[in-house]
């Protein structure tokens, strides 16, 4: 058990630097008028973990702060994250308690 939450603690905190990366690079490329990442993939790797680092790299990069999909799209992601791993923590104790 302890070895999952460890992977898991693990996997949030990678997907989450490279999801605030993302930003900051789409950002750079933006100002230097390249080729960008793509929003789709932005808003996927918040849905996939990484809405903290979205919205830091929001606040940090000044990036996406104007698009309505963004400013209300990750926090919402981030509550509906929120909210699934309160119900999964509820059932993993209700279920070690029995």
């Amino acid at each position: 058990m302890q070895l999952l939450i460890y992977s898991i603690l693990i996997y949030w905190v990678a997907v989450n630097v490279v999801t605030f990366a993302l930003f900051g690079i789409d950002k750079r490329k933006a100002q230097q008028s390249k080729w960008r990442i793509e929003e789709s993939t932005l808003l996927l790797w918040a849905a996939f973990g990484g809405s903290i680092g979205a919205l830091l790299g929001m606040k940090v990069w000044h990036h996406k702060t104007l698009h309505r999909k963004f400013t209300w799209g990750i926090p919402a992601i981030l509550i509906a994250q929120l909210t699934l791993a309160g119900v999964i923590v509820y059932y993993i104790v209700t279920l070690l308690s029995i």
